[in-house]
């Protein structure tokens, strides 16, 4: 009402200027007729977006539990269309062990009831109301409907409570008593080149000895930098490390299937635990600066890491630390159902790239 009264009022003075400037200026001479130019065709109608249309299909099967097509393409549209690849196996194997995780729960018999899920639901509802948010409107933004939002919140809780029967305060301080050192705080800065091969046998074998290759010649053409360093062994030690970190960023440009390889594999700095898979973080830990791991193997493919720095951390007592056990508790925690779960398991994968959603 405001816009339109401002625009009716603009419109009243504009015309009582216009014809106040008429009656005091003389009429122009004759002027040639010109014809009128053509109106302006008329603007396409504008179409409201359409929201976007749902996935179906199946991506996995998991001992005859399926996982939606729309479960993967629900996290895979956050990443960047040309990492989709690694990003999609890293969602699929994700989403299957957390239903290994939920089989295993229910076989132990822990269940949440129906009153639990709405009680927290309506929580979040209320968390929802005061940042100005509709939860069915971000629910739909997920592409989540109610019931598939409720099962996913109920695996959750399921898992918190089998968490805090398991992780008490005794086992915590156990775990922590085992290894300080993984809550010292440290922090590796690596460089790698990851290769791809699938489960091709031979594909696999091509790619450990290419990764091997590399490795000897960066090697090799690192020690002739030192060799060729003018200064004291401090020098030459910097000669050789820049040298190593150059060649190493080179072939990752060339060779890594990772989307770090526009940085050269270059990973920036990440904690012990919770930033990368186990066999990763562990290889990269135990290497020195500029240093290089032999072939690693994740569930992601064959990896050659290169350390590039490391800030090391101290020592901490378990009282500041808790939250931290906690969560690595948690991870081992998943860990071992999962050694016990998968061997046994029927996993069916549908072998599909990362396709968006057909309109």
């Amino acid at each position: 009402m405001r816009l339109f009264t401002r625009c009716a009022a603009a419109v009243a003075v504009g015309t009582a200027v216009t014809s106040a400037a008429v009656a005091q200026v003389p009429p122009p001479a004759a002027q040639p007729v010109v014809p009128a130019a053509a109106p302006a065709p008329t603007p396409p109608p504008v179409v409201p977006a359409q929201p976007e249309p749902r996935p179906t299909g199946v991506a996995a099967k998991v001992n005859g539990q399926e996982i939606p097509e729309v479960a993967v393409w629900r996290a895979l549209r956050q990443f960047p269309k040309e990492e989709h690849p690694i990003a999609r196996k890293e969602i699929v194997s994700h989403l299957i062990e957390n239903i290994l995780v939920d089989q295993y729960l229910t076989a132990l018999k822990i269940t949440v009831e129906p009153a639990e899920v709405d009680k927290l639901i309506g929580e979040l509802k209320e968390e929802l109301k005061k940042g100005m948010k509709d939860y069915q409107k971000e629910l739909d933004s997920m592409m989540l409907t109610e019931a598939e939002f409720r099962a996913e919140v109920a695996a959750q809780m399921k898992w918190d409570k089998f968490l805090k029967q398991q992780g008490t305060d005794m086992a915590l301080k156990g775990f922590y008593d085992q290894r300080p050192d993984i809550f010292d705080g440290t922090l590796v800065r690596a460089r790698h080149i990851l290769l791809t091969p699938g489960a091709d046998p031979a594909k696999q074998a091509e790619a450990e000895k290419t990764l091997a290759a590399i490795k000897q010649t960066v090697i090799a053409e690192a020690a002739k930098a030192e060799a060729a360093a003018q200064g004291d062994a401090l020098e030459k030690a910097k000669a050789k490390g820049k040298r190593t970190e150059e060649l190493f960023a080179e072939y990752a440009k060339q060779h890594s299937t990772c989307p770090s390889k526009k940085d050269g594999g270059d990973l920036q700095f990440f904690p012990r635990v919770g930033a990368m898979v186990e066999p990763f973080s562990d290889a990269a830990f135990k290497l020195d600066v500029y240093g290089m791991s032999d072939v690693v193997k994740t569930e992601f493919g064959y990896h050659l890491i290169l350390c590039t720095a490391k800030n090391p951390g101290k020592v901490r007592k378990f009282e500041d630390v808790k939250p931290d056990v906690l969560a690595v508790y948690a991870t081992r925690l998943r860990e071992a159902v999962m050694a016990q779960m998968k061997p046994k398991a029927q996993i069916d994968i549908t072998q599909v790239g990362a396709t968006a959603p057909q309109k």
